[in-house]
């Protein structure tokens, strides 16, 4: 099927699915949107082929594939299986695709449902964070067949860059998993070496120039530089403002740590990584970029 061709629906309109949903309006796609926050809903509202629906219900019943960007498992669960959900009220044949982070066992689950009324669902998180949302430069990791993927690969284009077959339903999950799991690590890393060198003097844009060119570089030093002026366009230099969230990397991390555990895998920097986002929340930084992380290793005056 081609899906350009068709209504494609957008539920969760938050800091990474408003600029995908915004994307997918500048390509011309015809959009029906919705999201629990009406103001977010009104930045979309007025454009020539995008439609603001007042339920979930609605979206199913217009759309013949459907987009969900949601915090949580929970959310997404309650979107598919409530009494106004998609489950009930989705035309048959219609295709759900899920870009949020939750646990593969979840996707799964919910995959099988669908196909027992007669829809279709999988998972296809994302990476890239927020600045990758805006630029239309997500990398997706779809749960899915090549050729399940390759149908959906002209409406993901308008959002993302590069778009990965991972095979089936849950393994978009287990990529997007091990992805942040390393990301949270990293930036735990970064964060020490940064101030480990700010506590002997040293300037820690020198410090990221070479760290930058050699081989301790990551995401985390040339991108989103946890220390503030650095990077003149990462969250640090603006008040830790607008990237991807401490609880929402800790979210992630307590999926890495418990798909790991119903392995009976070790994951020993994971569940410390975790510990010190859990720690960061509980100071008051749940909502700032996951980046501010390194507020715990402020010198104490």
């Amino acid at each position: 099927m081609n899906f350009s061709n068709s209504v494609v629906g957008f539920i969760g309109l938050g800091k990474m699915g408003l600029p995908m949903a915004k994307n997918l309006q500048s390509a011309g796609q015809s959009l029906i949107i919705y999201d629990v926050s009406q103001q977010a809903c009104t930045s979309l509202a007025g454009h020539k082929g995008t439609e603001v629906a007042t339920s979930i219900s609605e979206v199913a019943n217009k759309a013949d594939l459907i987009f969900t960007m949601l915090p949580t498992g929970e959310d997404v669960a309650q979107v598919c299986q409530a009494a106004d959900g998609l489950f009930s009220h989705a035309r048959p044949g219609t295709l759900i695709v899920d870009c949020s982070t939750a646990h593969p066992q979840l996707i799964r689950s919910l995959s099988d449902a669908a196909a027992h009324i007669s829809l279709r669902m999988l998972d296809a998180p994302v990476s890239g964070g927020v600045v990758g949302a805006v630029a239309g430069t997500l990398t997706f990791m779809v749960g899915a067949d090549q050729v399940t993927t390759d149908s959906l690969r002209p409406v993901l284009s308008a959002m993302g860059k590069k778009i990965v077959s991972c095979g089936a339903p849950g393994h978009g999950q287990v990529a997007k998993i091990c992805n942040n799991l390393l990301l949270g690590i990293s930036m735990i890393g970064t964060c020490e070496a940064l101030s480990l060198g700010a506590r002997h003097g040293m300037d820690p844009a020198m410090l990221t120039e070479i760290i930058a060119s050699s081989t301790g570089n990551n995401w985390c030093v040339s991108t989103n530089n946890p220390w503030p002026g650095v990077l003149p366009d990462a969250p640090s230099s603006h008040g830790y403002a607008h990237g991807g969230s401490i609880q929402t990397l800790a979210k992630d991390m307590g999926l890495a740590v418990q798909t790991a555990s119903e392995q009976h895998m070790p994951l020993l920097l994971g569940a410390v990584a975790k510990q010190l986002y859990e720690m960061a929340m509980n100071q008051g930084l749940s909502d700032l970029d996951f980046s501010s992380v390194i507020k715990l290793y402020a010198e104490s005056k």
